[in-house]
């Protein structure tokens, strides 16, 4: 048995503070497009069986119990005392928060104190970009404003993350954009914008990269299946390569943040460049039973002190929880198997669990 007692959750959001019905919840645990096929269901997934598996003994029922069954046992506890148990028994004890996403969801602090556990934020870019944008007048506040802001920011944050390759795709141009095109890029966006509008102009996409880049602060850097509405062919992170060959040398880590159905190729970027890592959060979740055996494929490339466990979770904590469980699982698994057939030592493979599981990401934060 292979034991992990402390999990860094190195990429997450808040969960939701709302009641939720079993359609809403449903749509959370689809993070789909629209309706499930006629007479189907979203707990029809793997990753839906492993709510069913893992979450039920957390709310005092059996594991696989019918899905209106749980979500009465939810109801009947109320949203606050079925979070707290679920990020307690989740194993999680720091949570690293991206709190760019909108909703009503817990922040850092919340999720502290729901979990038992520490909690430190993660400031993603865009969103920093587009309320520094709300509040400046002119391009040249805009420009001098994002600087300092991304300055400030990587005092009180332990890391950046962007979604640009999502929202225009992995094959940006590697070099920083200059100040000419710049400035009329940023000029372009704020004449055509409204308040609150989204950042999608690739020059300025690239500027806000390479403004986090100079910080220093680790750079989580979205891959793989995206949000609803992207094209998955340009989320693949090999597009990322001159990017990456860039950045080299400077001094921050580049996280490559899902990757998934991308996973190989994200491992053999850790693999390649000294300042590049690779997240298991997606793959894992999204695979469920299969985690093991996806697990494996990334541990044939990447180097084991390039590798970081995240839940990716959002608005749900089971999500928190199927990624711990499935996480821990499939390491045991796939870890002690080797150990069985005198491949590895037990003592080495409880080493690299205990490196992917927390190691890598305290050293890779600076958590201590």
């Amino acid at each position: 048995m292979i034991e992990t007692p402390s999990l860094v959750d190195q990429y997450c959001h808040g969960v939701l503070r709302t009641e939720l019905g079993l359609g809403t919840f449903e749509a959370r645990l689809g993070r789909g497009e629209g309706l499930p096929a006629p007479g189907t269901t979203f707990f029809d997934t793997q990753t839906g069986f492993a709510v069913r598996r893992w979450c039920p003994p957390l709310l005092d029922l059996e594991p696989h119990c019918e899905p209106a069954r749980y979500l009465a046992r939810r109801r009947e506890l109320g949203v606050l005392e079925a979070g707290r148990r679920m990020l307690r028994g989740s194993g999680i004890t720091t949570y690293l928060v991206d709190t760019g996403l909108p909703g009503d969801l817990s922040g850092p602090r919340e999720m502290a104190a729901a979990g038992n556990a520490e909690a430190h934020e993660i400031i993603r870019l865009e969103l920093l970009a587009e309320q520094v944008a709300d509040t400046s007048g002119s391009v040249a506040s805009f420009l001098a404003n994002l600087a300092e802001s991304v300055h400030a920011a990587a005092a009180h944050s332990v890391a950046f993350t962007s979604v640009a390759g999502v929202r225009n795709g992995l094959a940006l141009a590697p070099e920083p954009p200059g100040p000419g095109e710049v400035r009329g890029a940023a000029g372009r966006w704020l004449a055509g914008r409204r308040v609150g509008g989204t950042l999608t102009d690739q020059v300025l996409l690239r500027h806000l990269l390479w403004i986090a880049v100079a910080s220093g602060r680790p750079l989580q850097l979205h891959a793989g299946l995206a949000e609803p509405g992207m094209r998955v062919d340009r989320t693949d992170p090999a597009l990322l390569t001159d990017f990456v060959r860039a950045t080299a040398g400077l001094g921050t880590d580049l996280v490559l943040l899902h990757g998934y159905p991308y996973h190989r190729h994200t491992a053999h970027l850790a693999a390649v460049f000294p300042h590049v890592y690779a997240d298991l959060g997606a793959a894992l979740v999204r695979t469920g039973a299969r985690a093991g055996t996806v697990l494996a494929e990334i541990l044939e490339l990447a180097p084991f002190g390039k590798l970081l466990f995240s839940s990716g979770a959002h608005a749900l904590p089971e999500l928190h929880v199927v990624a711990a469980r499935l996480f821990r699982e499939a390491l045991s698994r796939v870890l002690g198997g080797w150990v069985a057939e005198g491949a590895w030592s037990l003592a080495d493979a409880q080493r690299v669990a205990g490196l992917i599981a927390a190691g890598n990401a305290r050293r890779v934060y600076g958590l201590g």
